[in-house]
């Protein structure tokens, strides 16, 4: 669904501007990690009136909702996706900056185990991998 966003802020009870709607879609319908700029270029050619500054304050709203999920991906910018209650790790390219989402479920258990091993139980983590792709013969 490509209005997901717009209908979690709704369900929250969140007013609902233009042009937060067309933020919302806009981060509904990215299948990257956009950060604010990017996420002000792309409102921009729907609406031409969002300024940067809606921008960061609509993602800073709905983050605060937890309707999306920040990441600092090491780049020096914060980059956003939807919450869900899938989980995924990420894997970043330090060379092409491409962000990869993967479940591995053994690393999963593994998490798990550890955290028992030491005394406690897991309730949320993040998993980032840093990396640089291999050349043929690596």
């Amino acid at each position: 669904m490509s209005d997901r966003i717009e209908q979690l802020c709704i369900e929250k009870g969140l007013r609902m501007t233009e042009q937060r709607r067309v933020i919302a879609r806009v981060l509904s319908s990215a299948d990257d990690h956009p950060d604010a700029e990017e996420v002000h270029r792309r409102a921009s050619e729907i609406d031409n009136r969002i300024s940067l500054a809606t921008v960061y304050r609509t993602v800073r709203l709905f983050e605060d909702a937890g309707i999306i999920e920040r990441h600092d991906f090491r780049d020096g910018r914060s980059r956003y996706e939807e919450a869900t209650e899938d989980h995924h790790d990420h894997l970043i390219d330090l060379k092409t900056g491409d962000i990869v989402e993967f479940y591995d479920e053994e690393i999963e258990n593994m998490k798990a185990a550890i955290a028992r091993r030491l005394g406690y139980k897991l309730v949320d983590h993040r998993l980032e991998l840093y990396a640089v792709k291999l050349k043929d013969g690596e």
